[in-house]
């Protein structure tokens, strides 16, 4: 069933379209739908997408209508276009050609804007022509890469069931010299979870400077796979990250949740949309032009409109958008209204909660440990002390902190476990 109003919502006269009146938002376009050159063992996508349609690519005219009509709406200054998948670089560089001419002929009437692209890759595909395409155009790039070789191989396989790390590393390493620091994104499963330290050296030495997080949780016959993450592995994952990062890499290297966390605990709303405290701005276009209400849920209840029929403005604005974004506030346990780390979740993902938050103890255990220190760094940053005297102070102030607890201690920390099994390995 298609959640939009019975009468088109085209017309240009149905809203006012100036920008001071435009609601803010975002969209993921996915001009392939869910076609890919893998096969991830914990892929969520790729029987949810429409790949099997009519054609292959995003046609033309369809490409050219959402163009228009996302710059025509959009309240600036950026329009941020989020090419992803599947796997986006099977449309060919010729499909981005077009995107670029068609950003550029309608740019010309809202000179107030600027365009932002960024592509979500695999990376198979990236060779000198990719890379030059995307240095040219001034692309971002996203890199899938699950830390080390012995994690990303271990469910990251190619159509053909090989291997893709080294291809994978390959790719990066084009980018760079392309003049591209591409953002690692690294996926939190059941493997990645047992490795921390691990996988988050190997993304550090890459050499990117940024990296991020993305917890894999997957129902299949109304249980988690096996795939999936746990939350006490997720917690413990996050905080063997942070101690990494924090106590070796502060103000060198950039970890997306940990940036959020920060940007969270200064009281302004976090850019990730799990983390917010409502949602539903976050639109995706299917390459048949289908919008749907988020990337989780490209299913035919969340089908919300389409580009050709519909104003993405008045989409947002609908009952059943604006009811989806405020389920994550409304939907909320007492459990989750009356948790302290609240205002830094947003109650997770709606994808993932049937009632709380299904990583809920994995986020804690990290907020637990890792928002102490970060405000602590927080406030030696507004002294204007350097961060490599940060670390030193932190280093010195954490030594102190665990000083007189004892091996077999119960971990201050409040755990429950023992300070051997649990803290001690994160002492620097």
């Amino acid at each position: 069933m298609r959640m939009i109003p019975s009468t088109p919502s085209d017309s240009a006269s149905s809203h006012d379209n100036s920008p001071q009146a435009m609601m803010p938002f975002v969209v993921m376009v996915k001009p392939i739908s869910s076609a890919c050159n893998m096969r991830c063992g914990y892929c969520y996508y790729l029987e949810a997408g429409n790949e099997k349609t009519s054609s292959f690519t995003m046609k033309e005219e369809v490409l050219d209508l959402f163009i228009q009509k996302y710059i025509r709406e959009s309240p600036g200054p950026v329009v941020s276009f989020t090419w992803h998948g599947g796997e986006p670089t099977l449309a060919g560089i010729p499909f981005y050609e077009k995107a670029i001419a068609l950003q550029e002929k309608y740019l010309k009437d809202r000179p107030d804007l600027e365009c932002w692209n960024n592509l979500q890759t695999n990376g198979l595909l990236l060779d000198d022509d990719w890379c030059s395409f995307l240095s040219a155009h001034h692309f971002d790039v996203g890199v899938s890469i699950d830390g080390n070789k012995l994690c990303h191989d271990y469910y990251r396989k190619d159509a053909a069931g090989n291997d893709t790390y080294e291809r994978t590393v390959q790719a990066i390493e084009r980018l760079k010299k392309a003049g591209i620091r591409p953002d690692l994104l690294c996926t939190v499963n059941s493997e990645t979870a047992k490795r921390g330290k691990e996988v988050y050296r190997s993304l550090r030495d890459l050499g990117t400077g940024w990296m991020q997080f993305i917890p894999i949780v997957v129902r299949k016959d109304g249980s988690v796979t096996a795939d999936s993450v746990t939350p006490e592995a997720y917690g413990a994952f996050l905080k063997d990250v942070f101690f990494e990062w924090f106590y070796h890499d502060l103000g060198r290297t950039e970890v997306q949740l940990f940036s959020e966390t920060a940007l969270a605990l200064t009281g302004k709303k976090p850019n990730l949309c799990w983390m917010a405290p409502t949602c539903g701005n976050v639109l995706i276009v299917e390459k048949d032009g289908g919008i749907y209400s988020c990337d989780h849920f490209v299913d035919p209840r969340h089908r919300i409109g389409s580009v050709q029929q519909d104003s993405f403005q008045t989409l947002l604005s609908t009952d059943p958008q604006k009811s989806f974004g405020l389920s994550k506030k409304t939907s909320l346990p007492k459990e989750c209204l009356d948790c302290p780390w609240l205002s830094l979740c947003g109650g997770g993902c709606l994808k993932d909660r049937e009632g709380k938050y299904y990583l809920c103890d994995g986020l804690k255990a990290y907020f637990d440990y890792a928002v102490i220190r970060l405000k602590r760094a927080m406030q030696l940053s507004a002294e204007k002390i350097p961060s490599p005297q940060i670390q030193s102070m932190v280093i010195q102030e954490e030594r102190a902190r665990y000083q007189h607890v004892g091996r077999n201690d119960l971990c201050p920390c409040g755990s429950g476990l023992k300070f051997k099994f649990c803290c001690q390995k994160r002492v620097p």
